[in-house]
């Protein structure tokens, strides 16, 4: 069964007292595959799956009906069908979401400027300067529900608490198209019972580790002596999850979340030994990552490569520029040097990524003397036709490859 299918939805059957609730966690339900039904009815009430269906394809989404199978995301698509043969599975649309997901955002601002976004299909909302022109937290949540539905025809859950933590979780808790308010006086109350993977940090090995000390509940990690919890898992952590256990979390919502990263990857259907193929997915992904860098006004440093062989072994490759940049080519010509010295050719590969680390803010120009100067200019040239006629109606010649191509 999927962690989150559905069957513990918990939400507020009573008006609660919401004083003091103000942050809200605001998460689309089963968004991928929520878009695709909304042109696909027939399909409402039956397991989809959102993914590819090669050898190597994983899960990119599944709504509810196909989570109570036990499908989740990232899960290989081959053991997703195993689990639902009924399933249907749709391709992705990922221009689609982030239309809706803008969309969604949009009307998040209007009820507060005070948005931080998460992913594409989640936020937390800062609602304290909002009570006057729109109502009380659980008003707002409400309001925000059924515009996003009478707008959109998607669903959303809403956890509204005192603290970041305890509105995410109260969020999921509360799916499928639900809400649930967490007043500050019953945070304990609330958190007390819940299984220790509900606390942020708490992974499958973690969680093996609290259990060998008999710890099951986020209530027992809050009992536990300190010194005890840190010889399990660590100084740092252990702090981490007792503050967290006791309903500890100071942090405000943040406007501008800083990007640390901006990268693309991609595992192929085959073991590739072919340099001309890695060589093609790493100029797609250089020019990829370059796109974005532009669009966010950002510049970045250091280019690492990222290669995993057939074994799963995995081996990744940095080098830091004199100057940043956003120019693709550049970010590519960084890639391939990564590439010569890694020793990886003639190997197997299963995946190859490239990303960009060390991101500031920056122009166009970065100096008297550009070498890149022809490069961005052809560049700037694409995103302006890509913002007429969309991504990739534009793209260099090394990646146009002839139909017989595999």
């Amino acid at each position: 069964m999927s962690k989150q299918d559905g069957r513990s939805r918990q939400v507020n059957e009573t008006p609660v007292d919401d004083t003091g609730a103000d942050i809200l966690h605001i998460d689309m339900d089963a968004f991928f595959a929520s878009v695709e039904l909304l042109s696909r009815p027939d399909l409402r009430g039956t397991p989809v799956i959102v993914g590819g269906l090669g050898p190597r394809s994983v899960v990119s989404a599944a709504n509810y009906e196909a989570r109570r199978y036990g499908v989740n995301s990232a899960m290989p698509m081959s053991v997703a069908l195993r689990r639902c043969p009924n399933a249907t599975v749709l391709p992705g649309s990922y221009a689609l979401y982030q239309q809706y997901s803008t969309q969604v955002m949009d009307i998040f601002g209007d009820f507060t400027p005070l948005v931080e976004k998460l992913s594409v299909d989640e936020a937390f909302l800062d609602v304290r300067g909002a009570r006057r022109l729109h109502g009380s937290p659980s008003q707002i949540a409400t309001a925000i529900r059924a515009r996003v539905f009478a707008e959109t025809g998607l669903t959303c859950s809403v956890g509204a608490a005192a603290s970041k933590f305890v509105s995410k979780v109260a969020s999921s808790r509360s799916k499928p198209d639900g809400l649930l308010v967490v007043p500050p006086d019953q945070t304990l109350a609330f958190l007390r019972p819940l299984p220790i993977s509900a606390l942020w940090g708490v992974g499958p090995a973690t969680e093996q580790q609290l259990g060998r000390l008999g710890l099951r509940l986020v209530g027992d990690v809050a009992d536990t002596p300190y010194e005890a919890l840190r010889r399990a898992v660590g100084e740092a952590l252990a702090t981490r999850l007792q503050q967290l256990a006791n309903g500890d979390d100071p942090r405000s919502v943040s406007v501008h979340r800083e990007e640390k990263s901006i990268g693309h990857e991609v595992t192929f259907g085959y073991d590739v030994t072919d340099e001309a193929d890695v060589r093609r997915a790493m100029l797609r992904q250089s020019d990829d990552a370059a796109a974005r860098l532009r669009a966010a006004g950002l510049l970045g440093r250091t280019v690492v490569l990222k290669v995993r062989f057939t074994d799963f072994t995995t081996l990744t490759k940095s080098r830091t520029l004199s100057e940043p940049t956003n120019v693709g080519r550049r970010i590519y010509e960084e890639a391939v040097a990564a590439w010569e010295a890694s020793g990886a050719a003639g190997r197997r590969i299963r995946l190859i990524g490239v990303r960009v680390e060390q991101l500031g803010e920056g122009g166009p120009g970065l100096g008297l003397w550009d070498p890149d100067e022809d490069w961005r200019d052809a560049e700037a040239a694409v995103d302006e036709v890509s913002a007429r006629f969309g991504r990739g109606s534009v793209k260099p010649a090394a990646l146009i490859r002839p139909s017989s191509d595999r």
